[in-house]
């Protein structure tokens, strides 16, 4: 089979990895730059033209599509769809879960546990927003955040307002969730392909960091989900139609929490702590549709 990888940089852990698996089970690979794809439309002909080439022949994509060029990336992979391509992660699905509250509404519509949110328009209100998840601390993130950036802890009513208040100003979305202290700084990320865990990491935040993102210096170790865990993490990439995805959750009281659901999950860290061929198992997801 012919296999694209679409990724702005070759160079990445998860892209090489990708490559080399897909090598290794005697299949063609490319890397492409999404960005850098012309979608030729016309009657019954869709194509995409690449450094001067139309790309014909290919069996399937793999989306490795940053959050910061989401908009044309998807766009990119429904163009593929539309020829008639496999992709391990379909346009629309990444296009629900790159929408952080759109993700949220579609995970408490399936019934899944997360942690108290909110979302308003800018409210002045912003007391009556804290008062409902509980009070501080609590958490406070943009939409548009990724690897734990523009995500802040108010340990206070006061700070909590006070940022909230700033956000407001600058017009900046963002949406209030409750605090789990239970979690202690760590959550849990299920890796699922074609509906089946293929490996679970517990992240834990580097000291006086309640962020566990490993790209903000937390650690990873293996971790074996309970049946509830892997119940819910199964059910959160099913509710948002993802084949391939990192389900990230916290540990609370009352069950798991989803947190968040990554359609293009790194695979440096789950591969590092659970030792296991994460790439491989996403060649033969295709290996099994195409």
């Amino acid at each position: 089979m012919k296999i694209v990888i679409l990724s702005r940089n070759p160079h990445l852990y998860s892209t090489k990895r990708l490559v080399e698996a897909a090598i290794q089970r005697k299949h063609t690979v490319e890397v492409i730059d999404p960005l850098k794809c012309e979608i030729i439309l016309e009657k019954k002909n869709p194509r995409i033209l690449y450094k001067g080439k139309y790309l014909e022949n290919i069996d399937a994509i793999i989306p490795r599509v940053g959050a910061s060029v989401t908009f044309y990336g998807t766009a990119v992979v429904r163009q593929f769809e539309m020829m008639k391509i496999f992709s391990v992660v379909e346009s629309q699905a990444l296009v629900r879960s790159r929408d952080k509250l759109r993700s949220l509404q579609v995970l408490s519509r399936a019934g899944l546990g997360m942690p108290k949110t909110v979302f308003s328009n800018y409210t002045k209100d912003v007391a009556e927003v804290i008062a409902y998840v509980g009070g501080a601390p609590l958490v406070i993130k943009l939409l548009e955040g990724t690897q734990g950036l523009g995500v802040v802890l108010a340990e206070t009513n006061n700070a909590a307002e006070s940022v909230l208040e700033a956000f407001n100003g600058l017009q900046a979305r963002v949406i209030v969730q409750e605090f789990i202290k239970e979690s202690k700084g760590a959550d849990i990320r299920a890796f699922i392909v074609d509906g089946n865990v293929v490996g679970a990491m517990k992240r834990q935040g580097k000291e006086g960091e309640f962020r566990s993102n490993l790209h903000r210096g937390g650690s990873a170790e293996v971790f074996q989900l309970s049946d509830e865990e892997e119940i819910a993490a199964l059910k959160a990439a099913k509710a948002l139609g993802l084949g391939v995805c990192g389900v990230d959750m916290l540990q609370s009281a009352r069950g798991p929490l989803i947190i968040e659901v990554n359609s293009s999950p790194g695979l440096e860290g789950i591969e590092s702590a659970t030792k296991k061929d994460i790439a491989a198992s996403i060649i033969k997801y295709i290996e099994r549709n195409v």
